[in-house]
């Protein structure tokens, strides 16, 4: 109980930190905007074009923030830090004192204070914010190539305004890619032709991809862009499930199981066929195989 009691009086004595609150602070400005972000990629109905000029924008404002954000979130932390009677003030080692002069003043405290405050920003602010704008750069480049490659079939509005003209020059970067020794997944003349006879047979209210490929598939009569479509979602799919993978196995977590990993990542990626799986069940099901267990043994 008294080992139980000590850990909580340390655990609170670290959340009373004032550089705690500014490490709270800084991530929330953080967060709070690559979150805008992921929900907008994650939507069903995705524009790359407005995604990229959103992420072009979130860029932009990590770049200003860098330069300004840390003054900013000092101020915030100090607000926060007088409401719950927290001293502003930074942890410091103790110094040497030295003697001084008649006519020199005393300030080393504010010096110390100064100095890791300094420390702070640069130590751990500016590496967070550069790695942020690092990560989105990273990620507005994939995004670019993929937009270059799949873009017209991913936005039925821009796919239906597409003159034969555009509509050719995307056909001709697409076979290109993938294509190998002179063999293709597609035959360009082909797959023109029936994208261009698509524009008409699709309906004009807005679609999701998947919903254009059972759109395609249910016409059995659209071969190439059936394979178009299965490539685009394949790499979707993969690029999603990569990045759910990031998020669950990171450093913070490199001492997890593979088994383990495995299952999360499936309950992850497959989050839409997880809601509709009565919990209460699998459990009653759990439970009842390890009782039988239990009889037998």
């Amino acid at each position: 109980m008294t080992h139980g009691h000590s850990d909580c009086q340390s655990l609170m004595s670290e959340l009373e930190n004032f550089e705690f609150l500014v490490g709270l602070v800084i991530w929330q400005d953080i967060l709070s905007s690559i979150n805008k972000d992921n929900k907008k990629l994650q939507s069903k109905i995705v524009s790359i074009d407005a995604t990229l000029k959103h992420i072009q924008g979130v860029i932009s404002y990590f770049e200003k923030h860098r330069d300004e954000g840390f003054i900013s979130s000092m101020e915030i932390t100090k607000n926060i830090a007088s409401e719950l009677d927290i001293e502003s003030i930074f942890s410091t080692k103790r110094q040497r004192k030295r003697k001084k002069h008649f006519d020199e003043q005393d300030n080393q405290d504010e010096e110390m204070q100064q100095s890791a405050m300094d420390t702070l920003r640069r130590e751990y602010f500016l590496i967070m914010i550069d790695h942020a704008i690092a990560s989105l750069n990273s990620r507005f480049e994939q995004m670019t190539l993929f937009d270059n490659i799949f873009g017209f079939l991913f936005n039925l509005e821009n796919f239906k305004s597409l003159d034969e003209v555009d509509l050719w020059a995307h056909c001709k970067v697409f076979v290109d890619k993938f294509s190998h020794d002179n063999s293709s997944n597609v035959e360009i003349n082909d797959f023109f032709q029936e994208l261009k006879v698509l524009q008409v047979a699709l309906p004009d209210s807005m679609m999701s991809t998947p919903e254009i490929l059972k759109f395609v598939m249910d016409a059995d009569c659209y071969p190439n862009v059936l394979v178009a479509y299965r490539i685009l979602l394949t790499v979707a799919s993969a690029e999603t499930s990569f990045s759910k993978l990031k998020l669950l196995k990171n450093y913070l977590r490199s001492t997890m199981s593979q088994e383990r990993l495995n299952g999360l990542a499936m309950c992850t990626i497959k989050r839409d066929i997880l809601d509709t799986i009565d919990v209460n069940i699998v459990l009653d099901d759990f439970a009842s195989r390890n009782a039988r267990r239990s009889i037998f043994v």
